[in-house]
């Protein structure tokens, strides 16, 4: 065998070993932007090296049993990619067609407790014709490239689906905290962070006026277009916490302030001058990730402080605000190990039901941050298990907006707990009842 033949050979082994992980991971929701090139690749490269070994293999000498040997290796890893992504493949387009298919009453009972991000419209219309969704997260690839009138058309028509049924308007969320997180600017106007309205105005009085006008222009451009959920304020504390890895939680740029009290005379103006303009406010994220050095989109992350500790800051702002019951709480996927280290508190039963539900007797709206995120995909009970446990914690309403296609595997472990008596009825109906009373204040 020569060097040229074994380099090729080897050549080829390496290939196929390395599409191993991405065929097992090709589905996760972190890998979402590029799934479908994926999925080409992961059908089309191991086809050629199957094809290539083959003819290898029946042209390979007798006595050439290390070339056979490498060969057969290479073939043996490209079927098992194959396999595996066809696999997945398969079982995600059979949960679809159950999920499509399923009784539409049965759809609309669990489904006005998903929001969901998309990039399909067509399967989005879909969701909205079954009522198999509460609403709809509208993202900045979204609105890319488009005029303020031609998203306002685009809302819309999604309204026009649930107008033409009969039932209550979908909730239409987005991210739109100024600064760094805006969604939807442009075309909206890009505004600064609510943490530069405070730095600028020390003076409480007029910081007080200051942050009417700022919510009551950002709520006049959000209503304008059809929007009435923002995921704002940010009522995490900031500690000063830098992780150079953090890229995209980074809540010590997102922060109002470490001051509990100042971020909670913020988010209360914020939020009540909000409301006049037909827009839910959102505290997040509960139970505050100010001290957490770990990026929850892509790793399990902790909150270790004590909660006697908690409650003299960081739950301030929650504790004060959440009274009212008007506004919405995003809950994060930290893990408060205060209360409960083995599951994030965007499904801890310990957290939801002990905690915010029966200590603090809340009975508002509770929304998870997205369960796209890495602390709920590499939780022990990954996406579909966390979402059977949120809901019967006493979530409301949980988020699948960076991978829409999540929003299958979800429904379908959805009903089938349902079918199998693993949602708890009570906990159902209750949530039924507080997604009533908010939808009644639009």
């Amino acid at each position: 065998m020569s060097y040229l033949d074994r380099t090729f050979v080897l050549a080829r082994l390496a290939l196929a070993a390395s599409l191993l992980l991405p065929a097992i991971g090709w589905r996760t929701p972190l890998l979402s932007s590029w799934r479908y090139s994926a999925l080409t690749a992961l059908i089309l490269l191991p086809l050629l090296v199957i094809a290539f070994e083959i003819r290898t293999l029946r042209r390979a000498q007798p006595g050439s049993r290390a070339s056979r040997l490498m060969s057969a290796t290479s073939l043996s890893l490209a079927m098992v990619v194959l396999g595996t992504t066809s696999t997945l493949e398969a079982q995600f387009q059979y949960q679809r067609h159950i999920v499509l298919r399923t009784d539409p009453a049965q759809l609309e009972r669990l489904g006005r407790h998903l929001l969901v991000g998309y990039r399909d419209r067509g399967t989005l219309d879909a969701l909205i014709g079954r009522r198999a969704i509460a609403g709809v997260f509208i993202s900045a690839s979204n609105v890319q490239g488009k005029t303020a009138e031609a998203i306002r058309q685009q809302i819309h028509s999604l309204q026009e689906i649930r107008a033409r049924q009969g039932v209550s308007p979908l909730w239409i969320a987005t991210d739109q905290e100024g600064g760094a997180v805006s969604r939807l600017s442009p075309p909206l106007t890009r505004m600064p962070s609510l943490a530069e309205i405070v730095a600028l105005h020390p003076d409480p009085a007029e910081r007080q006026i200051a942050i009417r006008q700022y919510a009551s222009r950002q709520g006049r451009e959000l209503n304008d277009l059809g929007i009435n959920l923002n995921f704002a304020p940010v009522v995490d504390l900031n500690h000063g916490i830098i992780n150079p890895e953090d890229r995209l939680s980074r809540i010590g740029t997102r922060a109002i302030s470490q001051d509990p009290a100042i971020v909670t005379d913020v988010a209360r103006v914020y939020c009540a001058t909000l409301m006049m303009t037909g827009v839910h406010c959102t505290l997040k994220h509960f139970p505050g990730l100010g001290r957490v050095y770990e990026d929850t989109h892509r790793v399990t992350a902790e909150l270790s402080a004590r909660a006697e500790e908690l409650d003299a800051s960081d739950w301030v702002p929650f504790r004060h605000l959440m009274a009212s019951d008007a506004a919405f709480i995003m809950l994060g996927h930290v893990r408060l190990v205060a209360v409960d280290r083995d599951r994030p508190a965007s499904f801890s039963n310990a957290v939801v039901d002990g905690l915010l539900r029966e200590r603090w007797k809340h009975d508002g709206v509770l929304v998870t941050d997205d369960f796209s995120m890495g602390a709920v995909t590499h939780s022990r009970e990954g996406v579909t298990g966390g979402a059977v446990a949120a809901l019967n914690a006493g979530v409301d309403l949980i988020l699948l907006s960076y991978d829409p296609d999540q929003y299958f595997p979800v429904m379908y472990a959805l009903l089938r707990a349902d079918g199998d008596g693993g949602l708890r009825s009570d906990m159902l109906e209750r949530s039924d009842l507080r997604l009533r009373r908010a939808a009644s204040r639009r």
